[in-house]
């Protein structure tokens, strides 16, 4: 039996569309989501940057950490309805950050927040593109 290739955790869930719908702007075009145990404990850890577009939606979740990680990101804490709770502006390595009542965290691309003017109480709008296997959503 041959070995099964290890892929870094954003690759392996669905790939989402995320666009903030208060301030009509498109956050990430390109986004993975991290739903399994093993695909929110690694995040972005292995990653050395994220392009513009990419990120990180990590559901459930309510608090991350930059331990480890090469880069800077932005955060932003999702309720169930998706409407920001907390922002996080370039959040440096070997830092934490919580919002105790998000239900979700999406890691994006340092500057996101100031680019797109996102602010607490935004609505966000998630579209899945994609499946894992490479599949159209349904």
């Amino acid at each position: 039996m041959t070995a099964q290739p290890r892929y870094h955790a954003i690759t392996r869930g669905l790939k989402i569309n995320v666009r903030n719908v208060t301030r009509d702007v498109v956050l990430a075009d390109a986004a993975h989501s991290a739903d399994t145990s093993a695909q929110r404990r690694t995040g972005l850890l292995k990653h050395t940057h994220l392009e513009p577009g990419d990120g990180l939606w990590i559901v459930p979740c309510e608090s991350v950490h930059s331990f480890f990680m090469k880069f800077t990101i932005d955060v932003l804490y999702l309720d169930r309805k998706r409407r920001v709770k907390k922002i996080r502006p370039e959040m440096v390595p070997w830092r934490i950050s919580a919002c105790l009542t998000a239900h979700s965290v999406l890691e994006l691309p340092a500057g996101t927040i100031v680019r797109t003017g996102t602010q607490a109480g935004d609505q966000l709008e998630i579209k899945t593109l994609s499946s894992p296997a490479g599949g159209g959503a349904p």
